[in-house]
């Protein structure tokens, strides 16, 4: 576990633009947050950092936005399916679809779908801090342990703390099955 503050919307854009410098395809990062947190500002700066450039904005009313880069970056509003099962996920989005198509999926309130979130992942917390936002990474899975180790390393201490983390309640459920990578 890892955690971060950044002070301004730019440094939270950059630590997602530095994410998405690391990422390969395949990657399912979990966005938990209250509203205003900045879910959606973390995004914009991992699709900056995968070269896409159209405007990038909350998915709430079609559920998934797609975009080109250097990889497909499937952002992913699950505010909406809250309550449903994993199958009715599935049915409703083809979750399992895009995690599949080698491109980064981005699930903005995830824990709302925890049910049918994969077993290996990365979740990203935001809170709200004194001096900014929280971002609190917990990789799930080998894949993920590596990819928040070469993050650190490559965030260096920069501009933003690096922040204790308190304890977060993690709801967990059944998983379908583990995507590949």
């Amino acid at each position: 576990m890892w955690g971060i503050v950044t002070r301004t919307e730019a440094e939270t854009k950059s630590i997602g633009k530095l994410l998405a410098s690391l990422l390969s395809g395949g990657e399912v990062l979990c966005l938990m947050g209250e509203l205003g947190t900045g879910k959606t500002t973390f995004v914009q700066g991992l699709a900056e950092g995968l070269g896409i450039t159209p405007p990038i904005i909350s998915p709430t009313f079609v559920l998934v936005r797609e975009y080109r880069g250097r990889l497909p970056l499937f952002h992913v509003d699950a505010y909406r399916l809250q309550g449903l099962t994993v199958d009715e996920v599935q049915r409703q989005i083809g979750l399992w679809d895009y995690a599949e198509r080698g491109g980064v999926v981005a699930i903005e309130w995830a824990d709302l779908i925890a049910d049918a979130l994969p077993d290996e992942r990365l979740d990203i917390h935001f809170e709200h801090a004194e001096t900014g936002r929280r971002l609190t990474f917990i990789p799930h899975g080998d894949r993920y342990e590596r990819l928040l180790r070469a993050l650190q390393a490559q965030r260096g201490t920069g501009h933003t703390e690096i922040a204790p983390c308190g304890q977060i309640e993690i709801r967990h459920g059944k998983r379908p099955k583990r995507l590949k990578g």
